[in-house]
């Protein structure tokens, strides 16, 4: 999933000629405490929510203030995981897209950004959750996905986590059903260190309280 494709057309930018108190009342409509500032289609910077609360004028244009912003964009082509990187390393509220004349083409909001990882790591999906520790030289998905499917089930998204001065992995499957235990077992046959099972429902799949697990994968 590319930059372009994860834009908030509905989160209008900020023009030098905006006052304090529109720029906070934007960023208090959007629960956001970063916006753009664009004129025409040139991105300016990023404003922060911390620089406007300290002005007491509030009828100021943010044009005539001496603002710190910030310069972090992506460009349109840029990968989720590098977009999310962004925002951890950061810690911002929106990303700004640009093409590569670094024309502002719109923002990503971190509201949005969630919501796809929802997507991608089949969050809303029915199923259960298995973790796997293993060795950093047996991490085969395919062979992973030979024992799973052999019990009538499919990988429905994975992710895996390293960690600092270790040779061990940990692998999270979700998987489209929430009875597992011929599943684990099977793992446990060929030497598979299952860590923890979450046997969830519709409503509640475990998954959702894991979202911390893999952004730390994502090292982000």
């Amino acid at each position: 999933m590319l930059a372009a494709e994860l834009i908030s057309n509905s989160i209008p930018p900020l023009k030098t000629s905006d006052t304090v108190q529109k720029s906070l009342d934007r960023m208090t409509e959007f629960k956001l405490y970063h916006l753009p500032i664009v004129n025409e289609e040139q991105f300016l910077g990023l404003l922060a929510e911390d620089e406007l609360i300290e002005i007491r004028d509030g009828e100021e244009q943010i044009g005539g203030l001496q603002l710190t912003l910030l310069n972090p964009f992506v460009y349109e082509d840029a990968h989720i995981y590098d977009v999310i990187r962004l925002f951890n390393q950061l810690h911002l509220s929106v990303v700004p897209v640009l093409d590569y004349k670094k024309n502002y083409l719109g923002l990503i909001s971190i509201h949005s950004v969630l919501e796809h990882i929802a997507d991608i790591y089949a969050v809303k999906e029915y199923g259960g959750v298995i973790v796997l520790e293993i060795s950093n030289r047996n991490n085969s998905l395919a062979h992973m996905a030979q024992i799973v499917e052999a019990d009538n089930a499919q990988i429905l998204s994975s992710y895996v986590q390293s960690f600092p001065d270790s040779t061990k992995l940990e692998i999270t499957l979700k998987i489209n059903k929430t009875e597992l235990s011929g599943i684990v077992a099977s793992f446990e046959r060929y030497n598979y260190q299952v860590k923890a099972v979450f046997n969830g429902t519709v409503s509640d799949d475990g998954t959702e309280d894991r979202y911390n697990s893999f952004m730390n994968y994502l090292n982000v």
